[in-house]
């Protein structure tokens, strides 16, 4: 029987994870959730926390804001200088799942080849902001080529 609240990640705990501060808990778990994909692993009802994880091993944790953690005033968008970067197998479902919502795309998709040592590491990438303004690149590898 399965527990209400859920277990562990099944991809295991991380050695770091970011826990978001979020302003309307119910609207930043459907966009993690029904946009990005995301599963819940387990939950804290009463506390309106969720621990989600992606089918492709990513994991974030959600909670409501209620002071305890902020170290100061905060201001939309939240988590201005950090940027999250979510790798999935495929791209498509999100991009559909962003147009589905009319989700507003803050750097549209594109194909980018990055320096990585003696090669370049290539990846499809879309820039979205999650409700409370966090900025997410969703990224999807396509390979890696010789330097040219």
């Amino acid at each position: 029987m399965t527990n209400q609240y859920g277990g562990p990640p099944r991809s295991g705990w991380p050695r770091l994870m970011v826990e978001l501060l979020v302003q309307d808990f119910t609207i930043s778990l459907s966009f993690w959730r029904d946009v990005l994909g995301f599963g819940i692993a387990y939950q804290r009802p009463a506390e309106r926390f969720v621990y989600l994880e992606h089918p492709d091993g990513a994991q974030i944790m959600l909670c409501q804001r209620h002071g305890q953690w902020e170290t100061g005033p905060l201001q939309r968008p939240y988590g201005r200088g950090l940027m999250l970067q979510v790798y999935v197998k495929r791209l498509d479902p999100v991009i559909a799942a962003l147009t589905a919502m009319d989700w507003p795309v803050h750097t549209g998709l594109r194909e980018t080849w990055r320096r990585v040592g003696d090669r370049e590491s290539g990846q499809l990438e879309v820039f979205v902001q999650d409700p409370d303004g966090y900025l997410v690149m969703v990224a999807e590898e396509i390979g890696e080529r010789p330097l040219n």
